[in-house]
């Protein structure tokens, strides 16, 4: 049983889906070098958010799941056929609910985010107090202009009240327009935000999000969360200090295993 935190305020359920198909670092989620699978590195750190109630591995692999049993984490088998992590939690919640068991906020984080921030996810979790708020994520300056070209880096402009106003791959706002007025002393980046992909929903707005259809800005960028902007809903974010380093590439995976070896054992501690 994963350990009980916070006792106020709304109950919250991290989902981590964790697919054992991946195109870039097959299996990953079973990596072990550093003597944790990797989605067990990610389900430590948010157990150590203490608003964080429950943490549940949702799979479609019996050797993640028969690994997250092995290790004390609570996993629930789902479709093979889910288009989306977001679609697998939702799958998951479902089961849980069929269990006796409701929550307030649901958090998706994938299962190759060993490094996310618990009080990240504090923060997440703090925009619920808005009860406007139906779907949150989170954002990071980008530090590097080459960032701001890179595809991979999806990044993300909001309005006024921090809700999102378009993702994208392609860079978002432009910095090199040449109306663009000069700021002495500005950075050049300051306007530039990447996403970090991190989701917390209300259970009704997750169950609305998976009934949507794709809609064709999704499949232009890919990028899901577009699906909920197009069909005219509201998402609030946040914006981190830093983005944390997802683990795509054998690379990343290494240079997460260099931090890890250097880092204070007791930060590996879950909180009780």
């Amino acid at each position: 049983m994963n350990p009980v935190g916070k006792t106020r305020g709304p109950r919250v359920l991290a989902v981590v889906p964790a697919r054992l198909s991946s195109t870039r670092l097959p299996r990953k989620m079973l990596l072990r070098e550093s003597g944790r699978y990797l989605f067990q590195h990610t389900v430590e750190a948010i157990r150590r958010a203490v608003s964080v109630e429950r943490v549940v591995v949702a799979t479609d692999s019996d050797e993640v799941l028969a690994a997250a049993r092995e290790v004390d984490i609570d996993a629930v088998p789902t479709s093979p056929e889910h288009p989306s992590g977001t679609d697998r939690v939702e799958e998951a919640v479902r089961v849980i609910r069929r269990e006796g068991q409701s929550f307030d906020v649901v958090v998706n984080v994938q299962g190759d985010e060993p490094e996310l921030s618990p009080a990240d996810l504090e923060l997440l979790v703090g925009a619920f107090d808005d009860p406007d708020v139906q779907v949150a994520t989170l954002c990071a300056p980008i530090r590097l202009r080459d960032e701001v070209q890179d595809p991979a880096v999806v990044k993300v402009v909001t309005d006024a009240r921090g809700d999102a106003l378009y993702f994208s791959r392609s860079p978002i706002p432009s910095l090199d327009h040449p109306s663009r007025p000069s700021r002495p002393g500005a950075p050049g980046l300051s306007g530039a935000r990447r996403h970090v992909g991190v989701y917390a929903f209300r259970p009704s707005a997750l169950e609305r999000f998976c009934a949507l259809p794709p809609g064709a800005l999704e499949t232009t960028e890919s990028l899901e969360q577009l699906r909920w902007l197009e069909a005219g809903h509201r998402m609030r974010v946040l914006e981190t200090a830093e983005a944390p380093a997802g683990i795509d590439t054998r690379e990343q995976y290494e240079a997460f295993l260099r931090r890890y070896s250097s880092r204070d054992p007791l930060q590996e501690i879950p909180t009780p």
